[in-house]
């Protein structure tokens, strides 16, 4: 089992945290439009919640270098896991509020939302030192996660046949999520970890920080764009498609497995076409094809989102192993920290995306769209220099 780094855990975990955490992702914005929240309010809910977490994987980034990743993905899936049984426990707005902002529960619903986690693409850096491997086991990782994810957006289709009141349906299957998250965080007792080298530096080596502030650039602006565009878009569905929770669940559902297959597959592609520009030109794709999102119908219209899901999928992993590529081994947890700090602190502009959706519905996908699209250019760029 030490020979493999006991990785079939990990996977185990990543399935588990992922049906739980897509769940609670994708009904908050409607649970809380339930609970008597306007859009702007939800908008700027959300904000808080990206700021919080934003805090929180930094801490955790810095906190892996020095006592281990795989204690850092431990306490970071204690917090969703501690918010879904406030969830389901309590109806008090203030709770519902202060759940969701401690476990990081809003924002982007994607099949790669349940993979990633403090210390994740850190470990798989460390364990296994090959390109092409890295490449592959986080394949295997976002794959599994976003095959599971389909499990979350089930859970949101099948609340409507449950034989409860509506504010119960919510609360018993945020019940069933945090069973699932408490799953996961066994499972990673299971894991193992390499020995690393003694952190030296307080925070990280010049060397790593210059290359982490090229991938943070890219990470900025793509943030910027998916806070805008994806963390109401389930709320967009229902408002502007005027389709129920089942449907929305159901086309999530085939979005996760096109993640899934994309993921899978990633390794494969990468045999033939350089790592860098598959995790360019699948971000500026994905920025594409959200700008189409609303000036189509809604069967159209569902089909983009799906496809491009399945562009995503196949980006993923090696956008992952690129970003650490010029990262030095002993700062792998502060530089992926940072860089996804760039992504989360940018994804603030989720607390805008209320706003425009009142002002104009198709705005907040058009401008979110575009940003990514010019974002996968700049990683491009930056990193090829």
């Amino acid at each position: 089992m030490k020979n493999d780094m006991g990785f079939k855990y990990l996977v185990f975990s990543r399935i588990f945290r992922s049906i739980g955490i897509i769940y609670i992702t994708l009904v908050s914005p409607l649970y809380l439009k339930f609970i008597g929240f306007s859009l702007v309010s939800i908008g700027i809910i959300f904000l808080f919640i990206i700021l919080f977490n934003t805090v929180l994987v930094f801490a955790l980034g810095l906190l892996g270098d020095r006592i281990g990743y795989k204690r850092t993905l431990i306490i970071g899936d204690l917090f969703p896991f501690l918010s879904a049984i406030l969830l389901f426990s309590s109806s008090s707005k203030a709770i519902i509020i202060s759940s969701l902002l401690m476990g990081g529960l809003g924002g982007t619903a994607g099949g790669m939302r349940g993979v990633f986690s403090p210390g994740l693409t850190a470990l798989v850096a460390s364990n296994w030192k090959n390109d092409f491997e890295r490449v592959k086991r986080l394949g295997i990782l976002t794959s599994a996660a976003a095959f599971s994810s389909i499990g979350g957006s089930l859970l949101l289709s099948i609340k409507a046949f449950l034989p409860f009141s509506l504010e119960l349906k919510f609360r018993f299957l945020f019940l069933i999520s945090a069973m699932l998250l408490g799953l996961s965080i066994l499972s990673l007792f299971r894991v193992y970890e390499v020995t690393r080298p003694k952190k030296n530096s307080k925070i990280m080596r010049l060397s790593s920080l210059k290359y982490s502030g090229k991938v943070m650039l890219s990470n900025s602006l793509s943030g910027a764009g998916v806070g805008l565009a994806l963390p109401l878009l389930p709320l967009w569905f229902e408002l502007m498609y005027r389709m129920s929770s089942y449907y929305i669940g159901i086309i999530y559902s085939i979005s996760y497995l096109a993640t899934a297959l994309g993921s899978f597959f990633a390794s494969n592609l990468s045999k033939w076409i350089n790592i860098l520009d598959i995790a360019s030109w699948t971000r500026i794709l994905s920025g594409i094809l959200l700008v189409f999102i609303p000036f189509s119908s809604p069967l159209i219209g569902s089909f983009i989102y799906i496809l491009r899901s399945l562009i995503a999928g196949f980006g993923s992993p090696s956008r992952s192993t690129v970003n650490m590529k010029g990262v030095s081994t002993e700062d792998f947890g502060a530089a992926s920290s940072i860089q996804g700090i760039a992504s989360r602190t940018s994804q603030a502009t989720a607390g805008a995306s209320g706003y425009l959706m009142e002002i104009y519905p198709p705005m907040p996908l058009i401008v979110g769209g575009i940003l990514q699209a010019i974002s996968g250019w700049i990683y491009l760029k930056m990193l090829k220099q």
